[in-house]
């Protein structure tokens, strides 16, 4: 199985059967400096943390190019759906979705999640989740979305026991570095962990070296990818 980051809360998992790109926000994203094309190339899902544009970024016509499924909440879905990303597959907390060689599962996370219309007003779009993937080929995945600390984070070790976290570390937003470093070694045993949500924008954190100090002894599962550069796992 490969991973790879571009960025924010961007990613892309391989598997033997799958592509499935996370949130992928590549289209105006500082950090991606790629070619869209290239880096989507043979997705077959889209997974989606929340409605936020920073997350849901290319969603739409990449689901027009490749007809891939869609998979999020379910007011988040019917509404990219109405976007012209049809091809939906919606869940809700606590659900779990089979698709050939994995499943997702939704988990709390503790932010928002809407759309800004033109005009100001924000389209509600469902509760935002964090997101637990289970492989057949590869270690179990947690991508915590955008999220506070909750002591139900304890549930999700015991339930999923993931060993890979894409972990947000930027504050403002999402957890800072300190809290997101006592929320992985409070409740997990993760066996890597990469820091997101960081150095987008100029309000959060430029780098995830707070996080970093803040991990004290366990820095070392820590693992900052090079944007646009795949690792095994």
């Amino acid at each position: 199985m490969k991973i790879t980051y571009f960025g924010h809360s961007a990613f892309r998992i391989e598997t033997a059967a799958s592509v499935i790109l996370i949130d992928p926000f590549l289209t105006g994203n500082p950090h991606f400096k790629g070619d869209v094309a290239a880096a989507t190339e043979g997705v077959t899902h889209i997974v989606l943390s929340h409605g936020h544009a920073d997350h849901v970024g290319d969603t739409v016509e990449l689901a027009k190019r490749h007809g891939c499924k869609i998979v999020g909440n379910f007011e988040l879905v019917n509404w990219l759906g109405k976007q012209g990303a049809g091809n939906g597959e919606g869940g809700n907390t606590g659900g779990t979705i089979q698709f050939g060689d994995f499943t997702v599962t939704f988990t709390q996370a503790f932010h928002s999640s809407g759309h800004v219309e033109e005009n100001g007003a924000v389209t509600y779009l469902g509760m935002p989740n964090g997101l637990v993937f289970h492989f057949d080929d590869g270690p179990t995945v947690y991508h915590m979305g955008d999220t506070d600390i909750f002591a139900d984070m304890a549930l999700i070790e015991e339930l999923h026991a993931p060993k890979i976290a894409m972990v947000p570390v930027g504050d403002r937003f999402t957890m800072g570095a300190a809290v997101a470093a006592l929320a992985c070694r409070r409740y997990f045993n993760f066996d890597t962990i990469v820091p997101i949500h960081w150095g987008t924008f100029p309000i959060l954190d430029a780098t995830p070296d707070k996080f970093a100090e803040a991990m004290e002894g366990d820095a070392g599962k820590i693992r900052n990818p090079a944007i646009g550069e795949a690792f095994a796992v």
